[in-house]
């Protein structure tokens, strides 16, 4: 398989390319435990043929002191190489998630050095909407040998936030909903009180997308983060509740060609969790 076409491709090009030699197609569906849901049965009741589980749900870095830290390279390079991908794949992601966590993957893969990789848009869900081919089973692939991976950029820590507070280098933008931003309350995912980090912003990751679960326009995605107030010639770190949907932001960011981005790897549930950190709570004055 040759480069793909662009970061996201199409349910019609997938139909059409899904058995190129060299294309791999992962399933990196995770659901919050609100959902009730398993990715794992879901995958095995239906999934796009061809395609592997990624297991997204334990691929984190367990010995790290944040909740679903990002993966360490080798963890990363071990669980594609159990599904076969190589380096020389080309990686199509997919998801059947609320939270869309196909970009998740993506920015995983993409900070490990992986370009050739894009999104399914509209995933599993416009898929099957269009009456596309489903395959049910596990997915069994030959295993390979790790593929090398390169140290993830684009991540930052606490002590690094909190050094931006100071320095204001980095603009940053919140994915979370504008209640569990601006809200008083307690967070209802992470049991946490509402808030955000000083001077954030916010852009709620449902905003990117069309009613079918596409991307919006190039032209929509830049007016979004406009909008929220970010200066687009200026970097951009995004946060949320633990990094899934943050991703949301930083993939669409892609999209429309901005590459100075990064995530903040434990957002508002490392944060929030920590008294020390400086908090802001309700309306913005």
């Amino acid at each position: 398989m040759n480069q793909l076409p662009s970061a996201l491709v199409s349910t019609e090009w997938l139909a059409e390319h899904g058995n190129a030699p060299g294309l791999a197609i992962l399933d990196a569906s995770y659901h919050l435990p609100a959902a009730g849901r398993d990715a794992a049965a879901e995958f095995a009741a239906g999934h796009i043929p061809g395609a592997r589980l990624l297991g997204l749900a334990s691929l984190f870095d367990a010995g790290s002191s944040v909740p679903y830290a990002v993966p360490t390279p080798d963890q990363l390079a071990a669980r594609l190489g159990l599904l076969g991908v190589s380096r020389d794949h080309a990686i199509v992601l997919y998801d059947d998630s609320a939270i869309r966590t196909a970009a998740r993957a993506w920015f995983l893969l993409n900070a490990a050095g992986w370009e050739n990789v894009a999104i399914l848009d509209g995933g599993l869900e416009k898929w099957r909407a269009e009456g596309r081919a489903m395959e049910a089973g596990e997915a069994h692939a030959a295993p390979v040998a790790p593929p090398r991976l390169h140290p993830l950029k684009g991540v930052r820590t606490k002590a690094e936030m909190i050094e931006n507070l100071e320095s204001d280098r980095e603009q940053v933008i919140d994915a979370r909903s504008a209640d569990r931003v601006y809200g008083t309350g307690i967070d209802p995912v992470h049991g946490l009180p509402m808030g955000r980090i000083p001077g954030a912003r916010n852009l709620p990751f449902t905003d990117l997308f069309n009613a079918d679960g596409t991307y919006k326009s190039t032209e929509e995605i830049r007016t979004a983060f406009e909008g929220a107030g970010l200066d687009m010639t200026r970097p951009i770190v995004g946060t949320c509740g633990s990094g899934v949907t943050a991703s949301v932001l930083l993939f669409a960011l892609h999209l429309i060609g901005e590459r100075d981005t990064a995530l903040y790897d434990g957002s508002w549930s490392e944060w929030g969790a920590d008294p020390t950190t400086p908090k802001a709570q309700g309306p913005e004055i």
